[in-house]
């Protein structure tokens, strides 16, 4: 298994308007029964989409969307990793938004997906261009921390531990583990509690 850099992510956006989305709407806790992360992104904003029948997420013209667009405080609430992983399965590889609980966005880089930050004008703008044309094609390049959409360029932030990680793929500590197994197996070997040579 090799380990993913992630150094851009292109594809259509989809926008979810609104500050202080906290982690219960991503993902409500009546899911959270099961021991594994598998299926969660069924039910992905299930109650606002509930609420809402207009909810983005429930509308087909996003439905490849690989960005979504956010806006301030961002994951807030409760620390759940659930809520990130929920956002990655439903196939969304970077959410960019103005800002994000900071909890969120380390459980976000464990899992390799990408929370760059933008300004308010610079969300909005994209946000409207989304809006306006569900097509348009967003790209964020954590290589010259850009985004561009629809030919504007926007710049991002994001701290250099958490782009770092992403960009040489040492967010995968398991993908790290495996790619360099006869390592870990030579000093499992040293061990004499794991060989049993005591």
């Amino acid at each position: 298994m090799a380990v993913e850099k992630i150094r851009e992510i292109t594809g259509a956006a989809v926008p979810v308007r609104g500050d202080d989305i906290d982690t219960d709407r991503i993902i409500p806790a009546r899911f959270l029964k099961s021991i594994t992360f598998e299926g969660l992104e069924q039910h992905l904003f299930e109650d606002d989409r509930l609420q809402s029948p207009g909810h983005p997420l429930s509308n087909p013209v996003y439905a490849s969307a690989r960005i979504m667009l956010v806006n301030a405080n961002f994951g807030c609430g409760s620390s759940r990793e659930h809520a990130p992983q929920a956002i990655l399965r439903s196939g969304i590889r970077a959410v960019v938004g103005q800002s994000f609980s900071e909890i969120f966005s380390g459980n976000a880089v464990a899992i390799g997906l990408a929370c760059p930050t933008a300004s308010a004008d610079a969300l909005r703008d994209m946000m409207d261009a989304v809006e306006r044309e569900p097509a348009t094609t967003v790209s964020v390049d954590l290589a010259s921390m850009t985004v561009t959409c629809g030919g504007t360029q926007y710049p991002l932030t994001l701290p250099s531990g958490a782009r770092d990680a992403l960009v040489n793929g040492s967010w995968d500590a398991t993908g790290q583990l495996l790619e360099n197994f006869n390592e870990v197996r030579a000093v499992a070997a040293s061990l004499p509690y794991v060989s049993a040579a005591w």
